[in-house]
């Protein structure tokens, strides 16, 4: 079996890696290797490193083709070999240590249910196993046999969810029973036993629960509606046992009010919200008192977002947090309260040739700038923090240049745990950068910019691709892309733009709030004036520009090619939204989604004009895509066709809404993207 360690006297010493580092620079390079589009769509070769609670173990998801196992060592001795545990009908997604001796594994695989038609779609299964992997226990399956067709889809679809591990006991849990159907109550589970207490009935409003290392549930979220529309309350549980509503924020305004944690003084909360402001912030709540307390953590640029505990049941210490959590521009990032934790991630970084840059901030609202000290390029992450004698941290390394790492640091020593893509010669991935650009109403737009390495795609300008993210109420980080759309795009010499345009979450209220009614309009402007940026800077070549998204950024595509006097050669489209008003009657039924987000998506609806386009597209769509479906590809292709229009359609199988199943549906994927870019686009390529 291959090694992904290093023989401990091997192991890189944080004192003189820096000028390893640096000699190994000094050599004479190989030439850079072009990944292709098989080695872009491998799975990880090991991911998912998670250490157990008591420090004795360690597992991580091993690829090899399409088959995923889980891999146990002791952390004493990594130079064994691993303990494999397989899985012969399912795919294995994701691992974690339950206990500290036995795993919780959550599994996947194709399935279609037959009612008056064929629906394709995925299932995922929740699964606990020993270290061995020799006892498989599905918590809380039913014993009753499926009859009706109804049922047998409520069956395979019923999925618990962990709520506690409850870390200080070593038997119990506490899970919701399903997450998805119609039986959603709160049980203390013995893993050893099977055996199950049902602790909580939840209500039909109920959503999210708290529970604590003892096993109680002591918090929870509530929809409801009033005259003045339909609402999120939390409610804390009384030393009686009574639910007392706390908190009441209304869809409409789009307030931010959340539970993070138990506080560090009995009965208190740690709360997040923006209320009254641009970005989320965290305090203590008083919940006896029904008293809000001081801030504890905020960020001028940035969403705060959680809390970092290394105590065994995720608690403050005497001091409080070690740190804090927030969306930065790197993607997740923390500050620490705790200097020395500060001191040895940036140690590593430097050990592992990291360079730190002074990087520019704007804040969207105010235009207040500032700079900090960050990473250049790359998230360095400490995953898990076990103390003891010899300490140990397990961190995580990642950039859009820079294909995913994991490192453990023991006293002194960083060990290279392994390589996600081993065979991608970063050189070939080009530089990242964070950046911001002005729309033509003079908003700062964050970007992420990803330029090819001129000593294997000579100087600017290059042929460039405008890439918006899904959505939109989301956002795009610092990480690897590991779809493998962007390592593709730059490797083939292509500079990459990432807009975080207006209605982009996360970047506070202002951006957010100003895509309101803006799609395909202002939000498409944002993405053109990327691209009018990219020329200004002499990066791109306005006659090689095209846009390529997936799911909101596939919409971005279809608008893209109706909008008249565009600034793309060709588009394309993935999964994409070409008609808004039928997606959001499918999806915004419920008054929730209809005051929350169904009054913002307003705009340019690209089936209107499906036979107007402008420029060539290429749509391509799974065919168990269950969040966009089929028919919007469908739709805008056969009127574009129909008029005559420069339209190529493709149907990718066993495909949804992404992650894809198999390394084959990846490549095709790849492969269509590729091709079109190098071949088609309106001929001759990009």
């Amino acid at each position: 079996m291959k090694s992904y360690f290093r023989p401990a006297g091997q192991a890189l010493v944080i004192a003189s890696a820096a000028l390893l580092h640096n000699f190994a620079v000094a050599a004479e390079a190989p030439p850079i290797r072009v990944p292709t589009v098989e080695t872009l769509a491998q799975f990880p070769g090991m991911t998912g490193f998670r250490i157990s609670p008591d420090g004795k173990h360690m597992l991580a998801i091993q690829s090899q083709g399409d088959t995923r196992n889980i891999l146990v060592w002791k952390l004493a001795d990594l130079a064994a070999k691993p303990t494999v545990i397989g899985a012969k009908n399912m795919q294995i997604s994701s691992a974690s240590f339950l206990k500290n001796d036995m795993l919780q594994v959550t599994m996947m695989q194709p399935y279609d249910w037959r009612g008056d038609e064929i629906t394709k779609t995925f299932i995922t299964k929740l699964l606990f196993t020993d270290l061995e992997g020799k006892n498989w226990v599905e918590p809380m399956a039913s014993t009753e046999i499926a009859r009706s067709e109804i049922a047998k889809k409520a069956a395979a679809l019923a999925n618990p969810t962990v709520l506690n591990r409850m870390p200080a006991n070593p038997d119990d849990i506490v899970l919701i029973s399903d997450t998805r159907g119609d039986s959603r109550d709160v049980y203390r589970y013995n893993v050893r036993s099977g055996k199950s207490t049902r602790i909580m009935r939840l209500g039909e409003n109920d959503s999210e629960v708290f529970v604590n290392g003892a096993g109680r549930a002591w918090a929870k979220t509530r929809g409801g509606s009033d005259d003045k529309g339909a609402f999120i309350a939390i409610d804390f549980r009384d030393d009686g046992g009574d639910w007392k509503e706390h908190f009441r924020s209304y869809v409409k305004d789009r307030d931010v009010v959340n539970v993070v944690a138990p506080g560090a003084k009995p009965n208190t909360a740690i709360i997040r919200s923006n209320e009254g402001r641009e970005f989320t912030r965290l305090f203590e709540y008083d919940i006896a008192n029904r008293k809000v307390g001081a801030t504890l953590f905020e960020h001028k640029y940035f969403d705060a977002t959680g809390v970092r505990s290394f105590r065994l049941d995720d608690g403050p210490g005497d001091d409080g947090f070690d740190g804090y959590t927030f969306e930065g521009h790197l993607g997740a990032e923390e500050h620490w309260e705790n200097p020395k934790i500060e001191a040895t991630v940036r140690g590593v970084a430097q050990a592992l040739g990291i360079k730190e840059i002074e990087q520019p901030l704007v804040n969207v609202a105010t235009g207040e700038r500032a700079t900090v000290r960050s990473f250049d390029g790359v998230s360095v992450r400490l995953m898990q923090y076990v103390p003891g004698d010899t300490p140990t941290y397990l961190i995580r390394v990642s950039g859009l240049s820079y294909p995913t790492e994991f490192y453990l640091l023991r006293g002194q020593a960083i060990q290279l745990l392994a390589k996600e893509y081993p065979d991608i010669d970063k050189r070939a991935l080009g530089t990242s950068r964070f950046v911001y650009y002005k729309a033509r109403d003079g908003l700062n737009i964050p970007a992420y910019l990803v330029v090819p390495n001129p000593q294997l795609c000579g100087p600017g300008p290059y042929a460039a691709v405008v890439h918006p993210h899904g959505g939109p109420w989301a956002r795009d980080t610092m990480e690897y892309d590991w779809s493998g759309w962007v390592p593709m795009l730059v490797s083939q010499c292509r500079v990459v733009l990432r807009p975080q345009f207006r209605g982009s979450a996360d970047w506070g209220r202002t951006l957010w709030f100003a895509g309101d009614r803006e799609w395909g309009q202002k939000m498409q402007d944002d993405k053109d004036d990327g691209a009018k940026w990219l020329v200004s800077e002499k990066l791109a070549d306005p006659k090689r520009i095209a846009m390529f998204g997936f799911s909101y950024g596939g919409y971005s595509a279809f608008a893209a090619a109706v909008r008249p006097n565009g600034l793309y050669k060709c588009a394309i489209a993935g999964a994409g939204v070409s008609d808004i008003d039928r997606i959001w009657a499918r999806f915004f039924t419920n008054p929730f989604f209809q005051q929350r987000q169904a009054p913002t998506v307003r705009g340019l609806n690209p089936l209107a004009q499906a036979d107007k386009i402008q420029i060539p597209i290429m749509v391509y769509h799974g065919d168990r895509d269950q969040t966009v479906p089929l028919m919007q590809s469908e739709l805008f292709v056969d009127k574009a066709k129909a008029a005559g229009k420069p339209v190529e359609y493709h149907v990718l199988n066993d495909y949804a809404h992404g992650p894809a199943w198999t390394r084959k549906v990846n490549i095709d994927q790849l492969n269509l993207i590729s091709n079109y870019l190098s071949k088609g686009c309106g001929g001759g390529g990009l």
